[in-house]
């Protein structure tokens, strides 16, 4: 298993689950672990997803996820766990 996380901010308004978690469909990837919150009007959102079945590259996937970003006008990042881990304990 190849874990990703993935982080999106940005102002709230309809729709931003769905159309991220259709990317990660597209792509085949699979959603771990998701939780969101709105904090007044900035929505924030962190998933825990598998990347191991997909057919995509890390590198395309984070494209497509660039690119909805873009769309939505929110930041999306999304980075190996190793890397996410190891930043967060120092």
């Amino acid at each position: 298993m190849t874990k990703v996380v993935i982080t999106v901010i940005g102002r709230d308004r309809v729709g931003i689950i769905h159309e991220v978690s259709g990317v990660l469909a597209q792509k085949g990837i699979n959603i771990l672990d998701i939780n969101q919150t709105i904090m007044q009007d900035i929505f924030t959102m962190i998933m825990v997803a598998d990347i191991s079945g997909s057919a995509s590259t890390f590198a395309e996937a984070q494209d497509a996820l660039n690119a909805k970003a873009d769309e939505l006008g929110v930041s999306i990042r999304m980075q190996h766990s190793g890397i996410f881990d190891s930043m967060h304990r120092l």
